[in-house]
């Protein structure tokens, strides 16, 4: 191995294939088996490339935050703000530790290759569970405040309040020294009317004057 690390080309090797590996570890249920071959072949490429033990340490860890941050993005939250961070940093570890200036494009070209070759590896291999459960977990918990808010809501009816600002209208009123956002049924109310609500939709309140 030691006569193919004078190539540069081979910083793309080891930097793609090692982090083709390690993500689709993450991503896919592979058993531990590609874990252990990326761990191994990134190791090996910040072994070689750097000399000194605290610069190995410091990029091997920037390295992995970098694919944590890609973790997290694509699987949990989506906007691809993380995600950025997340390739920017793994440049910013491969690139600092390849020997020059070509070997840091052939490093960061294989963070790219190894990134999409991992998320590929969705299509070929079982997601993994937790990823799912995660998910789920969110959505339920979404769903049950919304339920539990709609169920509050329906409580209002009938239920006596005043303005706390003026309704144009909407607006918003208090019912039991609680303040709710509120729409009347078309008319003007000014601030400081009492109001009783006449019709819950969800979390939509409809109020009129008490007086009419």
């Amino acid at each position: 191995m030691a006569t193919f690390v004078q190539y540069d080309w081979f910083v793309f090797l080891l930097v793609g294939f090692g982090t083709m590996a390690l993500l689709s570890e993450v991503l896919t249920n592979l058993r531990g088996i590609s874990a252990i071959i990326g761990l191994f072949v990134i190791t090996v490429y910040f072994y070689f490339y750097v000399p000194n033990t605290s610069t190995f340490i410091l990029m091997f860890i920037v390295y992995f935050i970098g694919l944590l941050l890609i973790v997290i993005d694509g699987k949990l939250i989506g906007d691809g703000t993380l995600g950025i961070f997340g390739v920017l940093t793994i440049f910013i570890s491969v690139a600092v530790a390849a020997p020059n200036f070509i070997a840091s494009l052939y490093a960061i070209i294989g963070v790219i290759v190894g990134v999409g070759l991992a998320f590929l590896s969705l299509k070929l291999f079982p997601r993994r569970n937790m990823w799912e459960k995660l998910t789920l977990r969110d959505r339920l918990t979404k769903e049950k405040g919304y339920s539990t808010l709609s169920e509050e809501y329906a409580k209002l009816k009938n239920q006596k309040g005043v303005t706390v600002t003026d309704l144009r209208p909407s607006g918003t009123v208090r019912i039991k020294g609680k303040d709710y956002s509120v729409v009347s049924t078309g008319v003007w109310i000014e601030k400081g009317t009492k109001v009783v609500v006449t019709e819950v939709d969800g979390t939509k309140i409809v109020v009129q004057p008490l007086d009419v």
